[in-house]
């Protein structure tokens, strides 16, 4: 069995993660600063944060915050130990991972519109384990409230896709305080954010077995 550990959003905030096989981080890694700004701070903060890790393999996507990734892709450092997934999949112990930055327009980097994220979706392969995407899907773990209503803001074409190809996992963050797990159709959907919406250090980590 894989030891696998799940979390997102640490806005430059890094948790201490247990020994595992595993990492995936689902997006907004970075402080919210410009690209140059962030690629000193993966370079020295984070790349001393990953090579501490008792984790043998990670596996990460951009979010809205993480600026670098879509606005000067040049500027990442070289040689972090990850993994980095865009509209792209990797197979790990046995494990095939597919990983997405992309959200519903919302601010930041990599928004798109939901018929331009059905072509996206459209090269999550049919034979997947883990889906991993900043955005949430439609009606899981998407909520915010404007003061009087609640909102759903995730996806509804990556929900409809995650249905058609069934993974084990749906993993995601984006929306920090509708942090939980759902099932549905014998898939584990996981909003993993670590923090909270006042940006403080909040919620568990996720971890399971495949």
């Amino acid at each position: 069995m894989t030891k696998i550990i799940a979390t997102s959003d640490f806005h430059g905030k890094l948790p201490k993660i247990p020994p595992a096989d595993l990492l995936l981080i689902a997006g907004d890694i970075c402080p919210s600063k410009t690209p140059q700004e962030q690629a000193i701070w993966l370079d020295t903060t984070f790349r001393a944060w990953l090579n501490d890790l008792s984790v043998k393999e990670v596996v990460i996507v951009a979010g809205n915050h993480d600026h670098i990734f879509e606005k000067d892709k040049d500027l990442v450092p070289k040689n972090l130990k990850l993994h980095y997934l865009q509209d792209s999949s990797i197979t790990l112990f046995g494990i095939t991972i597919f990983g997405t930055p992309w959200q519903l327009p919302f601010w930041g980097s990599f928004n798109l519109s939901d018929g331009r994220l059905t072509e996206i979706y459209k090269k999550i392969p049919e034979h997947v384990d883990i889906i991993i995407s900043h955005g949430p899907p439609f009606g899981i773990c998407d909520t915010i409230s404007n003061g009087k209503s609640i909102i759903h803001t995730g996806s509804i074409s990556l929900k409809k896709r995650v249905l058609e190809v069934k993974p084990k996992f749906c993993i995601f963050g984006h929306i920090h305080n509708a942090y939980g797990i759902a099932k549905e159709e014998e898939i584990t959907f996981a909003n993993v954010s670590l923090i909270n919406d006042d940006l403080e250090i909040a919620h568990e980590l996720l971890a399971f077995t495949l």
